[in-house]
């Protein structure tokens, strides 16, 4: 039999819930306590009882958070420890409190604070709703995509033994997890106007859709969420969702489900392929929506910056783990997967300080904890971090791509993730000014990949670069002067540690660069630079335009044509506010005539400012746009021939010419008037 859950009641007697304060007694240590507000968040009972209880003092714009950890002390009667406490502490010098509901209807509480054996101050509660947050979800499709919003939880035949059949829905998940979950009234399919074949996203494009979604709401933090299924991403199948941090003044209101990615199909042999993936799009929406929460992956709650000292947990079957990740992979997860997430997880989102969990304030990972790299001495990989360039000494605007190397120094083969260089999510980025205080380069967008393996044969190397000027917090290398770069990534079995890399950024030389500085480097800059541009934010982009025609002979001016030509080489989609997908037709001549000057014309100065990695990428992006927009491959063959003079000439490996050597023949082959799809 399936039960549908179609209330919004959590089960127990009804004691865990929100409390407010009616009445105080006792008011030694505690001045003002007639003017003090107070709520408890008493979990005791229902879903997933934590035994723990929470409470938040607010005395006119000074307030304190507090948690105990409850033990039973009778019928409906605890006492615990007061273990954390945030904010103004000197308002509060317990360190234990007792908790008895009272009442026929347990509707009432008495609540004592002691410092030791003391009691110093008694309050009385009354009961006010059983979950301890509201939270609002706005679901909005892409034309032809289904979501799944709910599954029968013994559809698939592989789930625990003791699991209840039941309909069960992503409200419902965040119901038991302690949230007045409501569903907004704006739910709409969106329409695709003129995308053709193009249903592919960029990270541009979901910004600025997202952009434009929460320009309708106030720039105030709100227990509000949308939530964006689409068809795929433009890096294809292996990317299963996305949550971008930054929106704006939001963070963590915005994320996007690829229902066509790798989340869509099923193992082979599979006794049940359409429930396996209604399952996992299912699970990837609640992961997806958790990060929203400021939750992280069970295997970083150690990373970030301290709330509690949490342990990571690889193998928790939890909804921010993945199942792929853990030993015996998928099957092993779903084995003993309850739906819910772990004990952690709940304490933080039932009893961590408000402004961690709630949308539009702590960045995502803020506030989780953060620990010493765990390097071995004799480690198997070694990292190496660098620059293209004669020097390091970077002009006054000029953003710092970095490369990063990671090499197999063992004598045996490694099996390392594919995208190991890639997943800024499994890295600790530092930039520190000289003099300053040390600071975490955080992305913008998170994403859910796929985990794919590759071999890492003794002496080989993997490559990737970085962004290193902006990151969820604004620029982070802007003003003059010298500045320490260092990364380390997180592998399975250790840390591997980059060495120190210093660079310098030169003074401003005129008073044209210093005027243009305090329009540059603002957020919204930032975001685009970090995005490859942007078609939403045109205050960004003719800031970008002044600086390219003022300073077109200064590095910023490459990084500048880049950012305004990559929107203009592909149809671009924007979410327009009559939730209708617009989509803008390639303007190839005009990126090309950006370009030309930044990437063709100043090869040298392109390819030591971006980067040889970014170099060849943006040649690439170019020559590919030209072929199958333009209908002109020599045009495409012609970017080719420079990218393949510039970088023979900064002597790269013979095995990146080879491909540009295989796509320069291509293009060749290609007659005119003919276009590559």
């Amino acid at each position: 039999m399936i039960t549908t859950d179609n209330t919004h009641a959590r089960t127990g007697t009804g004691i865990s819930g929100i409390w407010e304060l009616t009445s105080t007694e006792g008011t030694e240590g505690l001045p003002f306590h007639n003017s003090i507000k107070e709520t408890l968040h008493l979990d005791v009972d229902g879903e997933t009882p934590q035994m723990v209880v929470s409470g938040t003092w607010t005395l006119h714009r000074l307030t304190l958070h507090w948690i105990a950890k409850l033990e039973p002390i009778g019928t409906n009667a605890w006492k615990g420890n007061i273990f954390y406490k945030d904010g103004d502490v000197s308002m509060f010098p317990y360190n234990f409190v007792t908790i008895e509901a009272q009442g026929l209807t347990l509707r009432n509480a008495k609540v004592v604070y002691s410092e030791g054996a003391t009691p110093l101050r008694t309050a009385h509660f009354t009961w006010v709703n059983q979950y301890f947050y509201p939270v609002e979800f706005e679901y909005d499709t892409e034309e032809g995509i289904t979501p799944v919003l709910a599954i029968d939880t013994h559809a698939h035949p592989n789930h625990p033994a003791n699991l209840p059949r039941e309909e069960l829905s992503i409200e419902s998940v965040y119901r038991r997890a302690g949230f007045d979950v409501k569903l907004s009234t704006g739910n709409s399919v969106v329409p695709l106007v003129g995308a053709g074949n193009d249903v592919r996203w960029s990270d541009a494009e979901m910004h600025d859709a997202m952009q434009v979604h929460w320009s309708q709401y106030s720039n105030n933090p709100k227990w509000a969420m949308w939530v964006f299924f689409a068809s795929l991403h433009e890096e294809g199948y292996p990317l299963g969702g996305i949550m971008f941090d930054d929106i704006g003044s939001q963070h963590r209101q915005g994320t996007a489900i690829f229902n066509n990615s790798f989340i869509s199909n099923a193992p082979e042999n599979d006794v049940q392929p359409d429930a396996w993936v209604k399952r996992m799009k299912f699970w990837t929406a609640c992961h997806e929506m958790g990060h929203g929460f400021n939750l992280a992956h069970a295997w970083q709650k150690s990373l970030g910056n301290p709330w509690l000292p949490l342990q990571d947990d690889a193998e928790v079957r939890s909804f921010m783990n993945y199942p792929f990740a853990v030993q015996g992979g998928v099957p092993a997860f779903f084995q003993n997967f309850e739906y819910r997430f772990s004990d952690n997880e709940l304490l933080f989102l039932r009893h961590a300080p408000e402004r961690f969990v709630k949308m539009g304030e702590a960045e995502w990972f803020d506030d989780h904890g953060f620990k010493h790299q765990h390097t071995m001495m004799h480690s198997t990989f070694k990292l190496t971090l660098r620059v293209n360039r004669e020097t390091n000494r970077y002009e006054y605007l000029e953003p710092v791509c970095v490369e990063l190397k990671l090499s197999n120094v063992s004598k045996d083969p490694q099996i390392v993730n594919k995208d190991v260089l890639a997943n800024i999510d499994r890295m600790t980025i530092i930039v520190k000014k000289n003099g300053g205080k040390a600071k975490q380069l955080l992305p913008y967008v998170h994403y859910l990949q796929e985990i794919e393996k590759e071999v890492l044969m003794p002496g080989q190397t993997m490559y990737s670069s970085i962004f290193a000027s902006v990151g969820n917090k604004g620029w982070l290398i802007s003003e003059p002067g010298d500045y320490l770069i260092q990364v380390a990534i997180h592998l399975e079995n250790e840390d591997v540690l980059s060495n120190e890399l210093m660079i310098r950024v030169e003074p401003p030389i005129d008073r044209t660069e210093d005027f243009l500085a305090q329009d540059f480097f603002s957020n919204d800059v930032a975001r685009t630079l970090f995005f490859d541009g942007t078609k939403s934010l045109e205050n960004s982009n003719n800031i970008l335009r002044t600086v390219a025609e003022r300073l077109p002979h200064r590095k910023v001016a490459v990084h500048a044509e880049v950012a305004l030509a990559m929107p203009l080489m592909k149809p671009f989609k924007l979410l327009g506010q009559d939730k209708i997908i617009h989509v803008t037709p390639p303007q190839i001549e005009e990126a090309t005539q950006l370009l030309k000057p930044a990437l063709l014309e100043r090869s040298h100065v392109a390819a030591n400012t971006l980067g040889h990695l970014d170099y060849h990428f943006y040649m690439d992006r170019l020559s590919e746009s030209i072929a199958a927009h333009s209908n002109h491959p020599e045009g495409a063959l012609a970017v080719q021939n420079k990218l393949l003079q510039t970088l023979t000439e900064r002597k790269v490996k013979p095995v990146v010419l080879q491909e540009i050597k295989d796509k320069q023949l291509m293009y060749e082959k290609l007659g005119p008037g003919t276009s590559v799809r």
